[in-house]
């Protein structure tokens, strides 16, 4: 087994998730992360914590959706909703053969699933949860790239000094955390949002930090009041279909206008989920230096340094004051764009950030 694989499911169980002797962890293994598996099982083990185990496939669930007679999904299935919420921690070990197993599938079944089953979302996500991936021959694959060549940029990525760049994000966290109103200007965007009575996480890949992506690297919080235009120039996948230069115009919050270069309809899909879809749910800050490629993963992708990132729908109640809720809707899709050569983002008129380099890096 190469070594890094036990390193990662080291940072997984202490760093990321935490666990505990006495934890209950619930862990759903794709196909193709076996090893990665078998690796956080002896890490779980030695900590003493119980483990159940599920298996994950894109294939199988391709042919589920396919083949049910309605789009009137089970709401919530009691069987899975129980296991979740008897569950201290989930684990999420993504890597699966094909990336590309869910194409076919017609966006409203999709989108029928993903309502029908935002309870167990909710329950997931009440859980302290890792999502992380398994560097498979697929995701190479989707990333352009040699299969060792992306092992190596991914456990790049993943083995990161979490400590130094959870304090270096702390900066922008609090300039967040103090601010009003961020606004984002490139060469084909000019955009504000409000950010004042928010909170912004300091996302270092620990659920000490209410992060909970491995490899992470962003600082997010929820905007409102979204005005103006954005395009996002970083291609992208969603629900298995590409997707690229997807423009947005925001009026008083919500989408008014969206175009593309490709994937309009995969766009107009997640708009029409529910009216939260057309409201933003989070702004994202990429500040992984070592995630400095586009791999077509938004695990990575979102994190990559000189990026921002805005999500359509779901925001996170962590980024709001306790007892307090933001848009609610039963999709969370990220949208990704390059800072680049002469743009500049504010908050509250201070420039933090100029040619996609932090003021303290300059």
């Amino acid at each position: 087994m190469d070594p890094r694989i036990r390193e990662h499911a080291a940072v997984i169980v202490d760093w990321s998730a935490r666990i505990e002797p006495g934890d209950r962890v619930l862990m759903q293994v794709d196909e193709g992360s076996i090893p990665l598996g078998i690796a956080v099982a002896e890490e779980v083990a030695t900590r003493e914590a119980s483990l159940v185990t599920t298996f994950g496939s894109g294939e199988i669930e391709r042919a589920y959706l396919k083949h049910f007679p309605t789009t009137d999904f089970p709401v919530d299935p009691e069987h899975h909703l129980a296991l979740l919420e008897q569950s201290d921690v989930f684990l999420r070990l993504r890597g699966g053969t094909n990336t590309s197993a869910m194409a076919d599938v017609p966006t409203e079944l999709q989108q029928a699933a993903s309502i029908a089953t935002s309870g167990i979302r909710e329950a997931r996500m009440a859980t302290d949860w890792v999502s992380t991936i398994h560097p498979t021959p697929s995701l190479a694959q989707q990333a352009s790239m040699a299969t060792e060549e992306y092992r190596d940029f991914a456990y790049e990525a993943i083995l990161y000094d979490w400590e130094a760049l959870a304090e270096e994000m702390a900066q922008l966290k609090n300039r967040l955390d103090e601010g009003e109103t961020v606004r984002i200007e490139t060469e084909t965007t000019e955009l504000t949002m409000q950010i004042d009575g928010c909170t912004a996480v300091n996302s270092a890949a620990s659920v000490a930090y209410d992060s909970h992506n491995l490899p992470s690297g962003e600082v997010f919080t929820a905007p409102y009041g979204t005005e103006g235009t954005v395009t996002f120039d970083i291609p992208m996948t969603i629900n298995s279909k590409p997707v690229r230069d997807v423009r947005l115009e925001f009026e008083d919050g919500v989408v008014v206008d969206a175009t593309a270069a490709e994937g309009l309809d995969v766009i107009e899909g997640v708009l029409e989920t529910d009216a939260g879809a057309k409201r933003l749910g989070e702004l994202g800050i990429g500040m992984n230096r070592a995630i400095d490629r586009y791999t077509n993963n938004i695990l990575f992708d979102e994190k990559m340094g000189g990026t921002f990132h805005l999500a359509l729908g779901r925001a996170y109640d962590s980024c709001l004051p306790e007892g307090e809720t933001g848009n609610k809707s039963a999709v969370h899709v990220d949208l990704l764009a390059n800072f680049g050569e002469g743009s500049t983002m504010t908050i509250d008129d201070e420039v933090v950030q100029s040619d996609g380099r932090f003021v303290w890096e300059t």
